[in-house]
């Protein structure tokens, strides 16, 4: 005997996409799962550095966590650690705020104007391949002031990913939308604000993203080599001072900061670019 109605009978079953079952599951589990994860790291490290192991790599020359905690504690109190952050922060999101706005509009411009690219882009290709922090000499030579200087390195090493993941998601959009605009009697104006920049912001983003974490490096590398402030030249003092507990305290720190501006472009990248079809999973 069957049940359901006719038109039950007759729907076709729907399948589930593959792997969305595994992919899925309650968020507290993922959350669980990556802070045991971390707590895993943190337990092997205290073991390696108490029992000062020699496997190769030599960890009794690391100082063990409850002396990074101590060390960590001590810096949370005095005002030279968050002149330190201040100083850091002001530098990358001035270096990074001109490369974001500066790399985006020649990322279009070049893939949207053949004569820009004739122009621009053997200049940009020559200095593209050249790092950032080897730019330091000549930032020194340039700028009156090592402030100045260090902006300028973390502008250039987050310019070019910027500025190239920006140009090949613009050139990767189907020309067929432009067309549609130009069709129904938009302007170059319409194609660009309702076709061109959301469709590129996907590749944008992935750019942004990447220039932070670049940028991120070169700031840390000019403080070390002509900073007076900044997290950087605090962890380079360290290590000068044989202080391995504040060094490795400065490189938390480091990595702390790198996380909270990355993740803040990633949520809004996502926030921006509600409009794509996402699968099931894959949120954070």
């Amino acid at each position: 005997m069957t049940t359901g109605t006719k038109a039950e009978r007759a729907a076709p079953a729907v399948a589930s996409p593959p792997g969305a079952a595994r992919e899925g599951g309650p968020r507290w589990r993922r959350w669980a799962v990556r802070i045991a994860a971390v707590a895993v790291a943190a337990a092997l490290w205290q073991l390696l550095t108490v029992t000062d192991a020699r496997i190769w790599l030599r960890f009794d020359r690391l100082p063990a966590l409850d002396e990074i905690a101590a060390e960590l504690a001590g810096q949370l109190g005095t005002s030279i650690f968050y002149l330190d952050l201040l100083q850091s922060l002001i530098r990358i999101l001035s270096g990074f705020g001109l490369a974001a706005v500066a790399g985006i509009a020649v990322g279009i411009v070049v893939a949207r104007s053949r004569w820009a690219a004739d122009v621009l882009s053997p200049l940009l290709e020559a200095v593209r391949p050249i790092p950032a922090i080897a730019l330091v000499p000549i930032a020194i030579l340039l700028f009156p002031a090592d402030e100045q200087g260090i902006v300028f390195i973390t502008f250039t090493a987050a310019f070019f990913p910027i500025m190239v993941s920006t140009r090949h998601a613009v050139r990767a959009l189907p020309t067929l939308w432009e067309e549609a605009v130009l069709t129904l009697g938009g302007s170059r104006r319409h194609v660009l604000f309702n076709v061109v920049l959301p469709g590129a912001l996907p590749g944008v983003f992935g750019g942004l993203s990447v220039g932070m974490g670049v940028a991120w490096i070169c700031v840390i590398s000019a403080e070390m080599i002509s900073g007076e402030f900044g997290v950087g030249y605090r962890t380079w003092q360290a290590y000068t001072l044989v202080d391995y507990p504040a060094t490795v305290v400065g490189m938390v720190t480091i990595g702390a900061l790198g996380w909270l501006t990355s993740a803040a472009i990633e949520l809004a990248g996502r926030r921006a670019t509600r409009w794509l079809p996402r699968a099931e999973g894959t949120g954070r």
